[in-house]
């Protein structure tokens, strides 16, 4: 039987979660790919391109979020911008039920990604059968594919053109730092695209 959780456990938990962002903080190779992945994001949307997000469980939430501070408001406001989750109840359980989970992302990169749009796949684990499909629908059409994983990659972990791996031992901790990347991306692509140069031309 474990013990009761004590105030020692919660200090313990922040202070996990402290270091795994300190420690990812600290690698310029890090943060050299999160600004990379905000101008892909901001060069993708400035070329009238569209972006893709998926992920399962936790990280379909994520990956809706994304998507939402686009076409939504971030912080600024500023032209809806082009992002969709693919987290549609209907075709996710049509594709599911006719061709099995494995399939539901790729089937629809195939149906509606573009050559020049952007993929955004998360996993946890590195290891989710349908994220590894969408990345490989992706790049067989042309589109610039980027990944979110936790642990070790996985067998994502060299399969998509820019990759973040969060080397914690359970999904909510390497979650937490997935939000972080997602919501500085994000940020930065706003500054870009409302930058003087960049607005005039990309506004409706």
């Amino acid at each position: 039987m474990s013990q009761i959780p004590q105030v020692a456990d919660v200090l313990a938990s922040f202070t996990t979660a402290r270091n795994l962002l300190a420690d990812f903080i600290e690698s310029e190779g890090n943060m050299a790919s999160v600004y990379q992945f905000a101008e892909k994001l901001a060069a993708t949307l400035l070329s009238k391109n569209k972006i893709l997000s998926c992920g399962n469980g936790g990280s379909m939430c994520d990956a809706m979020h994304f998507a939402e501070e686009f076409t939504g408001r971030f912080r600024d406001d500023r032209p809806s911008l082009s992002a969709i989750a693919i987290s549609d109840p209907s075709y996710i359980t049509c594709t599911a039920n006719d061709y099995g989970y494995d399939d539901v992302y790729s089937r629809y990169v195939e149906g509606v990604g573009q050559k020049g749009d952007l993929l955004l796949g998360i996993s946890t684990s590195g290891n989710s059968p349908n994220i590894i499909k969408a990345v490989s629908a992706a790049k067989k059409k042309g589109l610039y594919t980027v990944c979110l994983l936790g642990k070790d990659g996985g067998h994502l972990k060299d399969k998509a053109d820019l990759s973040f791996i969060i080397p914690a031992k359970t999904s909510d901790r390497i979650q937490e730092i997935h939000i972080k990347i997602i919501h500085i991306a994000i940020e930065l692509t706003e500054k870009i695209i409302l930058s003087k140069d960049n607005y005039d031309s990309f506004r409706v």
